[in-house]
């Protein structure tokens, strides 16, 4: 069996290290392959000052080549909040019906998408009032799963969060 595929999606600059470290450890446990995707750099850098290297730059990656869609917080995200590719990208993998998971701020990329009508999604408290005008089912928990759609409400959720995307993934093998 193909390893699992993840597309994990982050700001250039002032992504929450754990928010993306920690699931990308879950998920390299669990033997997927992670693309690390961002705009305009090779070497993204975190809040915390982490460096990460960039394997695909956003306007290159196309939905269908993963399993999963994960969008990093952190005040970077704010970055994707009405980003026509990023947006075009997560209509198209929700057409698809692939898994997407954002967490801290950017679920907010998401509810910006249209995809969190009728759903139930947390995030970061700042963004309880941009998911609730976009039609989202606020629920403050820290980590959200309804049907496809995984939410998490910032760092200290990181570990249930890749834990519950790849438990999400396998249900599908």
């Amino acid at each position: 069996m193909p390893p699992m595929q993840i597309l994990m999606v982050t700001a250039p600059r002032d992504f929450r290290d754990e928010e993306l470290l920690e699931p990308k450890a879950i998920f390299d446990d669990a033997a997927a392959e992670v693309t690390v995707s961002s705009r305009g750099t090779t070497e993204a850098t975190g809040k915390l000052g982490a460096h990460v290297k960039i394997n695909k730059d956003l306007s290159k990656v196309g939905a269908a080549d993963y399993d999963a869609l994960v969008f990093v917080g952190g005040p970077g995200a704010a970055t994707y909040f009405n980003d026509p590719t990023a947006l075009k990208l997560i209509k198209r993998a929700n057409a698809d019906g692939k898994i997407l998971a954002a967490i801290c701020i950017a679920p907010s990329i998401l509810a910006n998408s249209g995809i969190l009508e009728g759903k139930r999604a947390t995030a970061f408290a700042s963004e309880e009032e941009n998911l609730r005008s976009k039609g989202a089912i606020y629920t403050g928990e820290p980590v959200t799963r309804d049907g496809s759609i995984i939410t998490a409400n910032g760092p200290d959720a990181a570990e249930e969060f890749g834990k519950t995307i790849i438990a999400a993934l396998k249900e599908r093998r």
